[in-house]
């Protein structure tokens, strides 16, 4: 692993309440594995905004009932749950308690001795923009879908999967964000608890994401709260 020593999350990290885990995601970086042998290509992203979802919540797909599709949803912390979103792939892991889980909404490109300027070049040529072109670095894993694509990450291959230490895992590469913003989900039906502060941004990241909580209009203590790391 190019003399690099991963720090993987283990499986008890995830098995816990989904907005401890949504906050404690922020900072952590999402490697998957693309390719074979010596032509192999780690791609890296820093996960910088989350969502945590309930069953006991409408906002959830659990709550809506088990299915075989929503299978993973209900196993315990750790396991992988994707689904289509607008016409994309989506990355959700369990957490603890059934039905609970934290979506990954965005992330940032993730550099360093193990995914190294090729695997960045990857994920660019992974997810272009609608004419065909490189987008930038910075807007290149600002969503759900946008993070799956450059990643390569699909349904079919992770859905209701455990990590895998040799594919895909999630890395504690350091200091954990020193300011987090909590916020509203994004993209939450009208009457489906819309209104449940359970999205979690890394303030330093923060126009990078999916939709910047710090926009010009919003107000801290109405649309957001900012949290101190460790508060």
């Amino acid at each position: 692993m190019h003399d690099y020593s991963p720090n993987l999350l283990p499986d008890s990290f995830f098995n816990r309440d989904a907005q401890l885990l949504a906050r404690d995601l922020l900072g952590k970086v999402i490697r998957h594995r693309v390719g074979n042998g010596t032509d192999s290509l780690w791609l890296s992203a820093r996960i910088i905004e989350t969502e945590a979802y309930y069953a006991a919540e409408k906002g959830s797909h659990s709550s809506l009932g088990y299915t075989e599709k929503r299978r993973a949803l209900f196993l315990d912390g750790g396991h992988i749950y994707m689904y289509y979103a607008r016409g994309g792939d989506s990355l959700n892991f369990s957490a603890g308690g059934p039905g609970n889980a934290v979506l990954i909404k965005s992330a940032y490109p993730w550099v360093d001795i193990l995914s190294d300027g090729n695997s960045l070049a990857q994920m660019l040529i992974n997810n272009p923009n609608a004419k065909g072109a490189l987008r930038t670095p910075e807007r290149l894993c600002a969503g759900q879908t946008l993070l799956c694509k450059a990643l390569g990450l699909k349904v079919p291959m992770w859905d209701a999967k455990r990590f895998d230490s040799e594919q895909l895992f999630v890395d504690d590469v350091g200091p954990a964000p020193r300011q987090i913003i909590q916020t509203t989900r994004l993209g939450i039906p009208a009457g489906r608890d819309e209104h449940l502060m359970y999205r979690f941004v890394d303030a330093s990241y923060a126009r990078f994401c999916t939709r910047n909580p710090l926009r010009r209009g919003q107000l801290e203590g109405r649309d957001y709260f900012l949290l101190e790391q460790g508060s």
